[in-house]
């Protein structure tokens, strides 16, 4: 079968001069309006004050953070309610002209909604605005104009500077856009932080996908119960063999009689007791008393660095609770399989 494409031409050295400084230009803009939204950010009688009365508004917050906007402000607001979602914050997207037809009834007691407009005066609106007041909900308006209608109407302004446009006429939304973005973002991290969110919780809400892999802990992937190789101090070596070799985990952990971890017996430690009679030699004069251990909530990628860190290969971690007692034991095959690696 043959190839139909047709061969790309490279741009010539002065298309490629214009092209860049195009794109340039455009990077330098909105980083413009972004370093302007910092130091907006910083003034506590103006945005940072605002700002931290959204935090402190929404984090307290008995229902779920609506979020809205309508054209290119609202696909950043589906962007942001994503993010809020998945950090912590309760947030539902509610499409402004959907609202007037019936989806008003997702916004309930307890809930805020949060608006996204740059112009402030996005009349589809209307509509999500004036129930927030029917209902005596908060309304907090993301725009750059504080003399707007939204913004007027709303219990917290939330002001961007009013910035140029990358847009050579001014007209397409593009430096606008990103500082709405980036105060999402700003906003979400804010109220993760101000609620102890952690990377447990992150893991939570991400149970999919690589991301998900290396945010699940130990306790997801060990072998517990009758899986795991287990023997006893006075136990004689070729019972131990049995047991390893039947467990197939390369190791066996040594219990006291209280049931703790006393001592761990690998593939290594047996290689090197070979001059030794394993018909009379016991358990405990070959087991490592101090073995490397972990606890059930560690990310199974640690499990896996705290492996790979060791001067001699390690391929089984016990899993010990906080009397060290073995929970399970989890293997690096099984890590890799699960994606950890």
């Amino acid at each position: 079968m043959t190839d139909a494409r047709q061969p790309l031409t490279p741009p010539t050295p002065q298309e490629f001069t214009t092209l860049s400084a195009n794109a340039v230009l455009v990077l330098q803009t909105e980083q413009n309006g972004l370093a302007a939204l910092e130091h907006a950010l910083r003034d506590p009688n103006g945005l940072g004050g605002a700002f931290a009365q959204a935090v402190l508004l929404i984090s307290s917050l008995s229902g779920r953070l609506v979020v809205t906007g309508i054209g290119k402000s609202g696909h950043i607001a589906r962007k942001i309610q994503a993010t809020l979602a998945s950090t912590g914050t309760p947030a539902l997207f509610v499409h402004p002209a959907e609202a007037s037809h019936g989806d008003l009834g997702m916004v309930q007691a307890g809930d805020a909604v949060l608006a996204f407009s740059n112009s402030g005066e996005t009349t589809e609106l209307g509509d999500i605005a004036a129930h927030t007041r029917r209902a005596g909900l908060p309304l907090l308006a993301v725009t750059s104009r504080a003399e707007s209608s939204l913004a007027c109407a709303a219990d917290i302004a939330l002001t961007l500077p009013a910035m140029k446009e990358a847009c050579p006429m001014g007209l397409a939304p593009t430096t606008s856009t990103t500082m709405q973005l980036a105060f999402g973002d700003a906003l979400a991290v804010a109220l993760l932080q101000q609620k102890g969110f952690t990377a447990s919780d992150f893991g939570t809400y991400h149970p999919g996908g690589r991301l998900g892999m290396r945010l699940r802990t130990v306790q997801d992937l060990m072998r517990t119960g009758s899986a795991m190789p287990l023997g006893q101090p006075d136990m004689l070596m070729r019972d131990v063999i049995m047991e390893m070799t039947h467990k197939a985990l390369g190791c066996i952990g040594i219990l006291d009689h209280n049931g703790c971890l006393a001592g761990l017996i690998t593939d290594g430690d047996l290689r090197r007791a070979l001059d030794l009679d394993l018909a009379t030699t016991q358990a405990k004069d070959v087991m490592n008393r101090k073995p490397l251990t972990v606890g059930p909530d560690i990310f199974a990628s640690e499990a896996v660095r705290i492996m790979n860190e060791r001067k001699r290969p390690v391929t089984s971690l016990f899993v010990l609770d906080t009397a060290q007692k073995p929970l399970g034991v989890v293997h690096m095959h099984d890590l890799l399989r699960a994606g950890v690696g």
